[in-house]
């Protein structure tokens, strides 16, 4: 039999960036109208998706033009809700998909975050993810009272001591420590419940939690660092990885930095997935589906473009040279300590010493905000043999994050409807939850 691969669904976007207003998006709805929320979730558990993700961001980009005013005008990474109330009613809802939900390390205290993952664990029955990012946007940064973003080398460390705090708090209370003798009166056993007494480099957390364990005792990890540092920290740590390369030359090379970064801490590659970032269109036939792709190309007007990328990249594109390299730009966006992946794109459209005009730039900013380049549209067949060929490519460990629907619900509908059920005839996707937890879903070891 084929490996079968993990398919999960990303709505971190799916009223953003225009997607909203696309011919049958949130029809009838609003966000952020729990119903939607419900009617998404019920279909994704109908096809044996393995979890519903949600990222996250506090901030509203201001970046461009130094003013929330081009986000808030064309819903640019806005408006957002914390997702974790909506999972808890979610999962009153659902029985067997996950829940992965995002939380900055860079930001946010360790013993708050471990106490919420440890409750919502408990109320999805042992559902839940946790996306640990380092955050790297100003706005974000703005709203907890940081002037200007924390060195990039400096927010992975902070990262990396948020988890261990986060993981000796799950452990500072045994599985079995809670007893309820209602003839002795005992609760638990003092002797299974431990401080951490952790005092490190960013934080100092006496310990224990004062929580009831839950069913995965500790959430499964995720964890997105594409850069050597990042990948670096995820080797430590993750139990699945969110990777964010688009073509399978990027996609293996990822995969064999983190295999290898794995074998150094001692883990096993082979128990660490990798799943991909994937926007995809599914139609019942090609044109069908190219021609919904082709809508993305008047989703947004050039100045929402540039918001979108400047809040990602961390320069003001309002105040571009006449002309410029994307090398020079690069170089900026480095020194801001902000995160120059979106211009890799860019860079393979243009070349990274071609002097361009802002003209020329904001003409091809559209495809970045969009994805449109790396959209897969295509019919059910289609979309399976580019899945099926990646995933081979890539060493059959993990599968894809089907990001950002363009129309909600209907996209949604389509993987299911179409796309699941091609993957299962070729013995490429589960046809039935087996377990009762989300590291049983994702084949991830249990916490210890």
């Amino acid at each position: 039999m084929p490996y079968q691969m993990s398919l999960a669904l990303d709505l971190s976007f799916s009223h953003h960036q225009g997607r909203w207003r696309l011919p049958g998006s949130w029809e009838g709805r609003t966000f952020p109208d729990l119903r939607m929320y419900t009617e998404l979730l019920l279909a994704a558990e109908r096809g044996c998706l393995d979890m519903v993700f949600f990222g996250d961001g506090s901030g509203i980009p201001s970046t461009y033009g130094d003013s929330i005013d081009a986000a808030v005008e064309w819903g640019i990474g806005y408006p957002r809700q914390d997702m974790s109330p909506f999972i808890a009613a979610l999962a009153q809802q659902t029985q067997h998909i996950g829940f992965g939900l995002t939380y900055s390390s860079t930001f946010m205290h360790p013993f708050y975050v471990a106490r919420l993952l440890n409750s919502l664990d408990l109320v999805t029955q042992g559902r839940m993810a946790f996306n640990v990012v380092a955050s790297s946007r100003g706005a974000d940064a703005a709203n907890y009272g940081f002037d200007a973003l924390m060195d990039h080398d400096a927010r992975y460390r902070r990262m990396e001591e948020f988890v261990t705090v986060c993981q000796e708090l799950w452990r500072s209370v045994d599985r079995d420590a809670f007893v309820w003798d209602k003839e002795t009166g005992m609760v638990a056993e003092p002797g299974r419940i431990r401080p951490i007494d952790h005092a490190g480099e960013f934080f100092q957390v006496k310990g224990p939690l004062n929580s009831v364990p839950s069913p995965q005792q500790a959430p499964v990890l995720i964890q997105a660092g594409g850069s050597p540092r990042g990948i670096r920290a995820s080797s430590t740590f993750a139990d699945v990885v969110f990777g964010g390369a688009f073509d399978n030359a990027d996609r293996a090379k990822h995969r064999a930095a983190l295999d290898e970064a794995l074998l150094v801490e001692g883990r096993d590659p082979s128990r660490v997935g990798i799943l991909w970032d994937l926007q995809l269109i599914v139609g019942e036939t090609t044109d069908d589906a190219l021609r919904r792709k082709q809508q993305l190309a008047d989703l947004l007007p050039p100045e929402a473009a540039a918001a979108q990328f400047a809040n990602n990249t961390g320069y003001d594109f309002a105040k571009l040279p006449a002309r410029f390299t994307l090398t020079e730009l690069t170089a900026e966006v480095i020194a801001k300590q902000a995160s120059p992946m979106g211009f890799r794109d860019l860079v393979n459209e243009h070349g990274a010493d071609t002097e361009l005009s802002r003209e020329e730039f904001f003409d091809s900013l559209w495809k970045v905000a969009t994805g449109y380049e790396h959209t897969v549209a295509g019919s059910a067949a289609e979309v399976a043999d580019y899945l099926e060929e990646s995933y081979e490519a890539t060493g059959s460990r993990g599968g894809f994050m089907v990001a950002h629907p363009q129309v909600t619900p209907r996209d949604l509908i389509d993987v299911v409807g179409l796309l699941v059920p091609e993957l299962q005839r070729r013995g490429r996707f589960r046809t039935r939850y087996d377990g009762t937890t989300l590291r049983d879903t994702l084949g991830v070891p249990a916490f210890a």
